[in-house]
């Protein structure tokens, strides 16, 4: 999920001299994060990078600052799962900014627990991933993953963008795509649901996914959540941005995109201008249907 509001008057700051716009990437350490950012602080705007990892973070922000971008890039750490973690990047936004102009919600978990099977063969590395088309990619990624309800309930509580086509039931698709009337409470409800029926063997009698599940569910829930906070902000812009199917650890960089392709699809909606579309998703960097 990507939010921006317009630009604003500009004023200084310690780490803002220049009054450029703020822009806020989580995860942004590494993968298509970390290009994110680059790329954002590439036009001039003030970066906070964002990661888990104090040690990997500020290794990450410093790694970008060496680069001499035209933006500023500053590193602090956050857990999105950590209410206190929240809260501690708030104070500093509010310290030293007074604002936030744009947020990209990044940070995101596979939902499962990576597992080499034997079987399938040998792990394709490098190279050896060009052979192979879309579908025989996520086809070894899955075999060599398993799902379980922790990887799972992890899954719901980290992700934040994806697409709702990978839903087989006609149902679901239909209360998820239904911006106008879907509330948070239902989608808390609808979560909860897909962990009981996951932990009971029922996922498929419903229509949940069968690969790849938490990941697929967590992302088109939080494209439903996005519609709701555009019609509950309509001041600002409350976008999805799929960047694509990227080289990344998550991936096990089976992705036909690099970092850097998969990012600028993402940086494309970040930096929408004024008055630019709000409540939709864009796929690649276009914008494209919920469904």
């Amino acid at each position: 999920m990507v939010t921006t509001r317009p630009s604003p008057t500009g004023f200084g700051s310690q780490f803002n001299s220049s009054g450029a716009r703020i822009a806020v990437v989580t995860g942004g350490n590494k993968g298509i994060g970390l290009e994110v950012c680059r790329q954002l602080a590439a036009g001039g705007l003030t970066v906070v990078l964002t990661a888990r990892d104090e040690t990997r973070g500020a290794a990450a922000a410093e790694k970008l600052r060496e680069q001499g971008l035209s933006g500023v890039v500053i590193f602090h750490q956050l857990e999105i799962t950590d209410a206190s973690s929240i809260a501690r990047l708030v104070e500093f936004l509010k310290t030293h900014f007074g604002r936030l102009d744009i947020l990209v919600n990044n940070a995101a978990v596979g939902g499962t627990e990576l597992v080499d099977d034997p079987s399938f063969g040998p792990k394709p590395e490098g190279e050896q991933f060009s052979g192979m088309d879309y579908q025989q990619r996520i086809g070894w990624m899955w075999r060599n993953c398993r799902e379980t309800y922790d990887t799972a309930k992890e899954g719901l509580h980290t992700n934040y963008y994806g697409t709702k086509q990978h839903f087989r039931g006609e149902e679901l698709k239909q209360e998820l795509n239904d911006g106008d009337n879907l509330t948070e409470e239902r989608l808390d409800e609808l979560m909860e649901t897909f962990l009981k029926d996951l932990e009971a063997g029922a996922s498929e009698v419903r229509g949940w996914p069968s690969e790849f599940a938490s990941y697929k569910v967590a992302k088109a829930a939080v494209n439903a959540y996005s519609r709701i906070m555009a019609r509950r902000h309509p001041a600002l812009r409350v976008n999805c941005a799929h960047p694509g199917f990227v080289k990344t650890d998550m991936t096990r960089n089976a992705g036909l995109l690099t970092p850097q392709e998969g990012a600028s699809n993402v940086v494309k909606v970040a930096l929408l201008p004024a008055g630019g579309p709000t409540c939709a998703f864009f796929a690649l960097g276009a914008e494209a249907s919920f469904i």
